[in-house]
């Protein structure tokens, strides 16, 4: 996609919360060995040094699957699988090794290169890599011997907090060392849940073939929580590898806040994922990043931004600011990344029995996503709280949407003698009550 002059101006001032928000955060990127050798992968490579420019601490884990088993197939080693998981002896550990230092180098490279006209011309990037995952044999289960695959026993925090704070970028490699000085053959799933979680990072970034995760039908999943995909995991209704949905499902569960799943073979998707405001794969936290909430005194210029637009095409009936700030106790806010997306307004009026729902709004590029639907449920629990089984509402252009949300429609004798006096004949608004 190329952006024109004022696209590209509008879109790097509209990143400009998120670049403060992610620096000086701790992301770990994971990538298998598929990854790497698609061609995508420079431009995966040169979006992880623009993050470690902006201030974000990165550490980067990489898998060498495919890599290993060209050198075993090379080698003529007959290579050996329990439920997906290599038993690693000591012929197919030499190739381990090989592959995995190889990838590691050829990433050390990309992340060094920093030739004129090129993306990283003068980053300067630093790259750490060590012995900073300690291993422990898998052992022997079910009567199989998995000899020199291994499990993660303890990442070196220390360690690779030092070389953060150093600048560096810390690559980790599916290889972990023993106190023995034995070398296990780790899977990079294993390696970046156990560093994302032992690190207490703010993100885990999975990168996939896929563009996010998908349930049965095909459909991108743009946010879900963990109990939720865990459930939909379990039932068989997604279409992503079961290898990355147990590396976000597992984090997040560990207190990581928030986990991705993006594309590498889509150009820009890191930076698309994390720098827009619902970005491009999928978000995996514990609970909704959508809040909603009663609103305060600081979200009255947020709701008058949200539904000035609506006012001057004649959907709502103006309010001044001066109205707003006397009635925000009224009002119902749906918030997204700190932006007001959706709001509705409940007006008690308890010796008729009744409230009035005003002012349900929502953001342009946000409707048709049960948004609308959220904020009436909330409306209806409040109302219900305080002892009132019916609503009704006014309107002039939105009368489809609220006979869907089971709205019968009614006339001026319905509505409480109060706000039959201020009735705008001149306006004509519909009169619709909902039951409950």
């Amino acid at each position: 996609m190329v952006l024109g002059h004022q696209d590209g101006i509008k879109l790097f001032r509209s990143s400009l919360p998120y670049i403060n928000a992610h620096r000086g955060k701790t992301f770990v990127l994971m990538f298998g060995g598929e990854a790497i050798e698609h061609p995508n992968f420079p431009n995966i490579i040169h979006d992880i040094a623009l993050l470690n420019s902006l201030g974000v601490r990165v550490v980067v884990v990489h898998g060498a699957r495919p890599q290993i088993d060209q050198r075993v197939a090379l080698r003529n080693i007959e290579g050996r699988f329990v439920d997906r998981v290599r038993i690693t002896d000591k012929q197919t550990l030499e190739c381990v090794k090989d592959a995995a230092g190889s990838v590691r180098s050829q990433v050390e490279a990309l992340l060094t290169m920093g030739l004129p006209n090129s993306p990283m011309h003068g980053a300067q990037i630093r790259v750490c890599s060590g012995n900073l995952v300690v291993a422990k044999p898998m052992g022997v289960r079910d009567g199989v011997d998995f000899e020199n695959t291994g499990l993660v026993r303890r990442v070196d925090t220390v360690g690779i907090n030092d070389h953060l704070n150093d600048g560096s970028i810390v690559l980790l490699s599916p290889m972990g060392y023993s106190s023995t000085g034995e070398v296990f053959n780790l899977s990079h799933e294993d390696v970046a849940t156990q560093a994302a979680t032992a690190l207490k990072a703010d993100k885990l970034i999975v990168f996939s073939n896929y563009d996010g995760i998908f349930s049965s039908d095909s459909k991108l999943l743009r946010t879900i929580e963990r109990p939720q995909l865990e459930e939909l995991h379990f039932t068989g209704g997604l279409e992503t590898e079961e290898s990355v949905i147990s590396a976000l499902t597992t984090s997040v569960a560990a207190g990581v806040p928030r986990a991705h799943c993006i594309s590498f073979e889509k150009d820009g998707a890191l930076l698309q994922e994390l720098f827009t405001r619902d970005g491009t794969g999928t978000l995996v936290m514990e609970h909704h990043y959508e809040q909603t909430r009663s609103a305060t005194i600081d979200d009255v210029g947020g709701i008058l931004k949200l539904i000035k637009p609506l006012e001057e095409s004649g959907i709502l009936v103006k309010r001044s600011r001066e109205r707003l700030e006397n009635e925000i106790s009224q009002f119902i806010v749906i918030v997204r990344d700190g932006m007001i997306i959706a709001c509705a307004a409940l007006y008690l009026y308890p010796e008729d029995g009744t409230a009035e729902l005003a002012c349900v709004a929502t953001h342009p590029d946000y409707r048709g996503k049960n948004r609308g639907e959220r904020i009436l449920d909330e409306v209806k629990l409040r109302a219900k709280q305080s002892g009132i089984n019916e609503i009704f509402v006014l309107t002039t252009v939105t009368a489809h949407w609220f006979l869907e949300q089971g709205f019968q429609p009614s006339d001026i004798t319905a509505l409480p003698s109060v706000k039959k006096e201020l009735y705008n004949f001149q306006r004509n608004s519909k009169v619709f009550t909902l039951k409950f």
